[in-house]
């Protein structure tokens, strides 16, 4: 089940983007260097994005992802994550984060969504291109933001 995030959902959510980041890619980033985790609502839901969990049929986190309004035009794509056994067609869960996440961006009226993902995420990479994304440079980047993987790739939708 796809649903919208609620403050419940917060350990499951942080639990999950820790794992997936440090366990399977090992990548290193501490909760500290992504403090938007720790307050989903202020830094996603207030200020005109949104955030979104897969939930298992024990209720339990499973995937995640989130929306942060940049400005009128532009939103950056941040923490989807899908736990590696809930990954792939028959579970459907990363297509339907990204379906609500996309479905909301046309709503609200964005152009362009970014995003930066881990260059060692390499299924991310085919994932994003498979649905129209680019990767471009990071100076060719239409906003600058913070990240904490300083070895990312960049990618760009044009919506």
């Amino acid at each position: 089940m796809i649903t919208i995030y609620e403050k419940c959902h917060k350990d499951g959510v942080i639990k999950l983007i820790m794992d997936v980041q440090n366990m399977e890619f090992n990548v290193g980033i501490s909760v500290e260097e992504q403090p938007d985790i720790l307050d989903i609502q202020a830094n996603y839901i207030d200020g005109g994005g949104n955030f979104w969990v897969a939930l298992n049929n024990q209720e339990e986190v499973v995937g995640s992802i989130g929306l942060q309004k940049k400005t009128k035009e532009i939103a950056v794509l941040k923490k989807f994550f899908v736990y590696k056994d809930y990954r792939g067609k028959e579970y459907g869960f990363g297509e339907g984060l990204y379906k609500a996440l996309l479905n909301f961006a046309i709503e609200k009226g964005f152009t362009k969504v970014i995003l930066d993902t881990p260059s060692v995420a390499t299924r991310s990479h085919h994932f994003y291109e498979k649905v129209g994304f680019k990767n471009i440079s990071k100076k060719d980047m239409p906003i600058h933001y913070h990240y904490p993987d300083r070895d990312s790739l960049i990618y760009l939708l044009e919506l």
